[in-house]
């Protein structure tokens, strides 16, 4: 959604907002100050782990308690419930189902069974982000918000197909909500790596993507089988390739879809007050720069 002036957005009596940008840009600190006036928060990983991928993540914690006595004979009788107990905050169950590809001695998954997987996340993530037209009418007209924040997480870039003009994910989002760009740092991203050293976590690769890092992952480590490869080791190398190969997709979608702004500008926002004044900077910055 593109406005005429800073002063059109201010005047927009029911604001949607869709974030998007890298890990720790402030996306979800900024939703949680927002969250404190009248704004819908909508966690489009939150979504994908309750909604899309939920039955997923609850079969895999069932296949691991059946290999206990235990509790395949309480799980067998229906005598106990297990569930994931995924909250904005803790989206660790999600991360655990993706899982890491490699050496099954550590933990890591066949490459077969982390592409679908994968595959299982992409199809939630697309379902999520075409649900946020409901949400924004749900948080109107069921839970009373004025206004409506997403959080996309950060592969908003890699299930959109930027060759096609009417990509239905980016016309959904751009349809009905002010599409924003958190820019990182150089310093931002250096950190983000640094931390992804000390602690490699499950990510999404788009399909493409993740064929090719593979493939270079293994030559240049000079592994012939996938049973050979560190699960963790390859986190890392992958994420690098990640990092760097998103930052140029986010820019794409603000120049055709939405606005840019600088972490450093959000990490100033303490109220909503800000968050709307600073939105509107950014789209008279933008009219004066045409």
């Amino acid at each position: 959604m593109r406005f005429s002036s800073g002063q059109a957005y201010l005047d927009w009596p029911r604001k949607a907002v869709t974030l998007f940008g890298m890990s720790g840009v402030g996306k979800t600190t900024l939703g949680r100050k927002l969250r404190k006036a009248d704004w819908f928060l909508y966690s489009v990983d939150y979504r994908i782990g309750t909604r899309y991928m939920n039955e997923h993540i609850v079969d895999l914690f069932k296949k691991e308690a059946m290999k206990v006595p235990l509790l395949r004979q309480l799980l067998r009788s229906d005598s106990i419930y297990i569930s994931s107990n995924i909250t904005f905050e803790n989206l660790e169950p999600l991360s655990t189902y993706l899982g890491k590809p490699g050496n099954p001695e550590k933990g890591g998954l066949s490459f077969e069974e982390y592409r679908q997987r994968q595959a299982q996340h992409r199809q939630g993530e697309i379902k999520a982000l075409l649900d946020v037209p409901l949400f924004i009418r749900k948080a109107a007209e069921i839970y009373g918000y004025e206004h409506f924040l997403c959080d996309t997480g950060g592969s908003l870039c890699e299930v959109i197909d930027f060759n096609n003009p009417a990509d239905p994910v980016a016309m959904t989002l751009a349809d009905n909500t002010l599409l924003l760009y958190i820019r990182e740092t150089d310093d931002h991203v250096a950190t983000l790596i640094e931390r992804f050293r000390e602690n490699p976590k499950p990510m999404y690769y788009h399909p493409r993507f993740l064929e090719a890092v593979w493939a270079d992952y293994k030559r240049e480590r000079g592994i012939a089988r996938d049973e050979a490869v560190d699960p963790d080791d390859f986190a890392i190398y992958g994420f690098e390739r990640l990092i760097h190969h998103r930052r140029p997709l986010y820019e794409r979608i603000a120049r055709r879809w939405g606005y840019t702004v600088d972490m450093d500008e959000i990490q100033q926002v303490e109220t909503e007050d800000d968050f709307n004044r600073l939105v509107a900077a950014i789209i008279d910055r933008g009219r004066q720069a045409c």
